[in-house]
């Protein structure tokens, strides 16, 4: 009896004072998400990692060692679309109670470790990321904090005074980040890209502009890295495309947020920031900007003269942008721009705008944010607001600069009097008479002409810029890349630069990721179940109603249990 209550206090004492890290852990999932830069694997445990790692060589491998840890999650995993890991296995590990990970690999690779803790949100426990980076060397894990005036690099299109204007557009969110969810779990990175793709159309078809996208798929970019592939790309503005959220489903509208280092000057930017900081902890970045004090250390004059006028200039995009959404009917949550402080706003070189779409919170606008129709009346808004921004303000050597004068071309190898015309927003017959041309053959070399631009830039109208998706093909006996290419109408070297192939050769069974066009696919088809009707099914698959109608010839709304409707892309 005395033993047996001796028993229960050893026990119990065990349970309060012994560290939980003593204990078992375990191994809950794993998630790989591969970007252009690196790949990111993500390991999700029930506590705290306790781990140690080393490589192997002849073949590859990260090996992995998780303490005190058991397997809940299922193994092994086949990679396919990641250019240096190709598998994670189990291995025998050196002591009991010890969990040990293989990550086979296609090369050598410098990995960073880190142990991130369960977010505010809920959404994720426990993680342990590894982050494999396809170049040669790690990226520096540090954000640099010097600021240094950027080199202004002349190329012949500047001295020409025919450059284009660059526009870094910034799908917000990505890979393990979803951003806000809304009330049906649809997730604000599918949102955000497919607006930010369509933006991008809508500026690539402006003469003398070009648009540069910061991620073009499912996976995470730090929020400094996007300023920095703005910065790259010599972008003159960064517009970060996001969906709203807030605690209650009643707010909705569009909002623009702009740079205020000292607050935030609504309840909505104060959560903004507060969303920012958790989308750090759910990608796995390193310090949130906001709160970076590493600043004492930068030419305070200098930042703050750039700061100025990125300010500056940022507001200006952000009046624009609001008064064009406005203008076509999508409802504002806020008529002036917001004041607060968020990372991707903070390139003192660069004006920068985020730009709200909705709420995704709201059902209804939840319901538009998936909506083909809304996203081009959103992107059209933007782009127009963007041009006309330009238009007002042209940065010195573009073609916008100089529209009104006389501007001559050297023809290039290649071109042609239609590619001409249309880099420089006039027709093949304008060209011709301008430079009393009586063909339209041409000489590398030639100088042209350009005639002079008249009135506004004109801002073409896309209907319904193509929609793409990306699908996992697996090779069949054979078949080879040229058929698999024609049978989803899309080049060769499309498929070798998406899944980095270098050689034609494919193996039975091998997983090749293919973008492919929405238009190209086959119709989608609805069996209609009982309960169902138009409005319910239109949501569901981000339609409206009447593109159902019209696709299907319905003279009336009625619809009967097992009829088989067609459901178009668009």
């Amino acid at each position: 009896m005395t033993t047996n209550i001796f028993s229960k206090l050893v026990y119990a004492f065990c349970v309060l004072v012994i560290p939980v890290s003593v204990w078992a852990n375990a191994l809950q999932g794993i998630r790989v998400w591969p970007s252009p830069d690196e790949t990111r694997v993500v390991i999700d445990l029930a506590s705290e990692a306790q781990y140690s790692y080393f490589s192997l060589s002849s073949p590859q491998r990260l090996v992995v060692d998780l303490e005190q840890t058991t397997l809940n999650t299922k193994l092994p995993m086949s990679v396919s679309d990641s250019p240096v890991l190709k598998n994670i296995r189990r291995s025998t590990p050196p002591k009991k109670g010890t969990y040990r990970l293989v990550f086979e690999l296609k090369r050598r690779v410098d990995p960073q470790l880190f142990k991130l803790a369960p977010t505010p949100g809920g959404q994720y426990g426990h993680r342990l990321v590894i982050d494999m980076p396809h170049g040669a060397t790690s990226p520096t894990a540090q954000v640099t904090s010097k600021v240094s005036t950027p080199k202004v690099s002349r190329d012949a299109s500047q001295l020409l005074g025919t450059a284009d204007i660059v526009v870094a557009i910034d799908a917000g969110h990505g890979g393990e980040d979803p951003g806000s969810i809304g009330p049906s779990r649809k997730y604000e990175k599918h949102a955000t890209l497919a607006i930010s793709k369509k933006i991008a159309d809508q500026i690539n078809a402006v003469p003398g502009m070009k648009a540069v996208l910061t991620r073009r798929g499912d996976y995470f970019v730090n929020l400094n890295k996007r300023s920095e592939i703005a910065r790259t790309n010599k972008a003159h503005l960064l517009v970060s495309v996001h969906a709203d959220a807030f605690s209650s489903p009643q707010p909705r509208g569009g909002s623009v947020f702009v740079l205020n280092t000292r607050r935030a000057n609504s309840e909505i930017a104060r959560w903004v920031e507060n969303h920012e900081e958790q989308s750090q902890l759910l990608g796995g970045a390193g310090e949130v900007l906001a709160k970076n004090n590493s600043d004492k250390n930068i030419s305070q004059t200098l930042l703050d003269l750039q700061f100025s006028h990125s300010q500056k200039e940022g507001y200006k995009v952000a009046t624009q942008i609001l008064k064009e959404m406005g203008g076509v009917g999508i409802k504002l949550h806020k008529t002036d721009p917001v004041n607060a402080s968020l990372a991707v706003l903070k390139s003192p070189d660069i004006p920068s705008v985020l730009v709200e779409t909705g709420f995704i919170s709201n059902p209804n606008e939840e319901r538009l944010l998936f909506q083909a129709s809304h996203q081009d009346k959103l992107a059209r808004a933007l782009a127009k607001a963007i041009v006309q921004y330009f238009e007002a303000s042209p940065p010195e050597g573009t073609l916008f600069a100089n529209r009104g004068k006389s501007l001559k071309h050297k023809v290039q190898r290649g071109e042609s009097l239609s590619v001409i015309a249309k880099k420089y927003g006039t027709e093949t017959k304008a060209l011709m008479q301008a430079n009393k041309l009586k063909s339209s053959s041409l000489a590398i070399g030639q100088i042209l002409i350009i005639p002079r631009a008249k009135g506004s830039v004109p801002i073409p109208r896309l209907s319904n810029p193509v929609e793409t998706k990306t699908i996992t093909h697996t090779v069949d006996r054979g078949e080879y890349l040229g058929k698999i290419a024609a049978h989803y109408k899309v080049s060769v070297a499309d498929i070798r630069r998406e899944n980095n192939l270098r050689t034609d050769t494919l193996k039975l069974g091998q997983k090749l990721r293919i973008t492919v066009s929405m238009k190209d696919q086959p119709l989608t088809k609805h069996t209609v179940k009982r309960g169902e009707f138009l409005g319910k099914i239109a949501r569901q698959y981000g339609v409206g109603v009447s593109t159902i109608r019209q696709a299907n010839n319905l003279r009336s709304d009625e619809l009967a249990v097992g009829q088989v409707l067609i459901i178009p892309h668009k």
